[in-house]
């Protein structure tokens, strides 16, 4: 049977996922809100279909033929502020989750792109996916729940559910150059803060390798660094030749509210058990990376 994926937001890294997938045979449908961006993902060679929340004729038709399911659309998609704050949108689920038995009988294997902020924070320490989850805050919470959902419905179905829990998420046309470039960087500075982080390559990388062999579980995807900010803005400048942008203290700073909370969460996440079952980072840390961007000169 030929694998087919379905991706439910084929943006930034769903785009990534599918190039790898189309690479080594595979058929892949990709869904975008956007009208305009059928065309462009047409020309990837995805077969693009527009969703915006509820059933669809010619979705339904292609989850007929899918073998693999990816969601890479936030739960906070589609919600309403009169919705309580603990309330969960996921529209995949609820567009198509209690039928999915039915209309996707050739599915064999599902994976949910969720994010390294459903830990909370740890104060600098080192988490595993065996960590309690704390999220601290209502985008966080509703990952969590969104998680369990997905994994529930799993269980329901006999399908291998992959939960992949992913950092801070850059590569071509998202990076520390384009920031250094257009004048954006900034150098905020927290004592003792990290971030973990991931090439977009390597989340397509990771996937795929769980989505052949269709393991199901926890897994965070990250490089082998988590790192200061700051550093990261330095060390591209150092490569472009550019002078490194003054250090901003955190508390002076001005950030918007959202830019700001992700500092409240400090943790060193373990990308341990992706690599046990062999998977080798095309971009282990975030040096290797813009080193690599820049002489390819990709990073546009």
């Amino acid at each position: 049977m030929a694998e087919h994926m379905f991706i439910f937001g084929a943006g930034y890294s769903g785009q990534a996922l599918a190039q790898q997938m189309l690479g080594n045979g595979w058929q892949v449908t990709g869904t975008t809100r956007s009208p305009a961006k059928l065309g462009m993902l047409s020309e990837k060679g995805l077969s693009a279909l527009i969703f915006e929340s509820g059933p669809d004729e010619r979705i339904t038709e292609a989850l007929a033929e899918a073998t693999h399911l990816v969601l890479s659309i936030a739960p906070a998609h589609g919600m309403k502020d009169k919705q309580p704050a603990t309330t969960s949108v996921d529209p995949v689920l609820d567009a198509f989750g209690a039928l999915l038995r039915s209309i996707a009988p050739k599915l064999e294997w599902i994976g949910y792109w969720s994010t390294v902020g459903v830990y909370g924070n740890f104060d600098g320490a080192w988490v595993n996916e065996s960590a309690e989850c704390r999220p601290a805050s209502r985008r966080a919470l509703m990952r969590v729940e969104a998680e369990a959902a997905w994994i529930a419905l799993g269980q329901q179905l006999d399908l291998p559910v992959a939960i992949m829990r992913l950092g801070g998420i850059y590569g071509p046309g998202r990076n520390a150059f384009l920031k250094l470039a257009d004048g954006s960087a900034k150098r905020i500075v927290k004592p003792g803060q990290v971030f973990s982080r991931i090439h977009v390559d390597d989340i397509a990388g990771t996937t795929m390798l769980l989505a052949e062999r269709r393991i199901g579980g926890v897994f965070n995807i990250c490089d082998n660094e988590p790192a200061p900010p700051q550093d990261v803005i330095a060390f591209a400048a150092g490569l472009m030749g550019v002078d490194v942008p003054p250090d901003i203290p955190f508390d002076e700073a001005d950030m918007s509210p959202m830019a700001r909370s992700f500092y409240g969460d400090n943790k060193r996440v373990s990308n341990a058990r992706i690599r046990e079952l062999g998977y080798s980072f095309a971009y282990p840390d975030y040096r290797s990376a813009l080193e690599r961007m820049w002489r390819e000169d990709s990073w546009q």
